[in-house]
């Protein structure tokens, strides 16, 4: 899953961005709200972490402007522990959830588990399914009935992406840009090797889960 992180305390943010890292999440970090909402704007994220408070412009007019630009990604506000008048408009004008400062890591990372079983189907807070599949968040392991296989991190990192989003169609450039970057020099011929991959490792399963390839346009996780 990756993160937008919208911080401008750079040693919290920094800190925020190592135990979510841990916890198996990519984030990009930034500590301004120009660079907030010009992140935001992509619509690359799975969810946005976006404190209130940020010099230039604030959480509050960032979201206003992500929610009318249709920008749907799940956010989560940082906000002043008595900031009611905060927390209702921030709500108001299309926050998904707000966590008051100053909060525990384990909190927010219980409402990002929150927020991801609102996109899957989570069994549990460590285990994504989807059809006969479960993918196990912590240690990567693929199961299928009574048989499983570890995927490597890319592996699980693509698989992960698809069952976030079931019967959507991917493209090869919202993967390269998602899980390696703007600026990565990778091409679609790595996408391709990595689909192959797990193509095979769904088949040693025996999984009836398939990658579809859509021509011209992408992949699609079907059943």
């Amino acid at each position: 899953m990756k993160l937008l992180l919208v911080e401008d305390e750079v040693q919290l943010s920094e800190a925020l961005t190592q135990i979510l890292m841990k916890n198996k999440y990519s984030v990009d970090a930034v500590h301004d709200g120009d660079d907030g909402l010009n992140y935001g704007l992509t619509g690359l994220y799975d969810v946005i972490i976006l404190d209130i408070m940020l010099p230039k412009l604030n959480g509050l007019q960032i979201l206003k402007i992500l929610r009318k630009k249709g920008i749907s990604t799940p956010i989560i506000l940082l906000t002043a522990k008595d900031s009611i008048e905060d927390k209702v408009t921030g709500l108001d004008l299309g926050a998904d959830d707000y966590l008051p400062k100053p909060f525990s890591p384990e909190e927010l990372l219980a409402r990002l588990r929150a927020l991801t079983r609102r996109k899957g189907e989570i069994i549990n807070d460590n285990i994504l399914e989807f059809g006969d599949i479960k993918l196990n968040l912590l240690n990567y392991d693929l199961e299928c009935n009574n048989n499983s296989i570890t995927l490597t991190l890319k592996e699980f990192e693509i698989l992960n992406y698809f069952m976030q989003r079931p019967k959507i169609i991917v493209s090869k450039d919202d993967l390269i840009t998602k899980l390696w970057g703007f600026d990565s020099d990778i091409d679609h011929n790595n996408i391709e090797v990595y689909i192959s991959f797990l193509r095979k490792k769904l088949t040693h399963i025996n999984s009836n889960v398939k990658i579809s390839t859509i021509r011209r346009v992408g992949y699609k996780l079907e059943e």
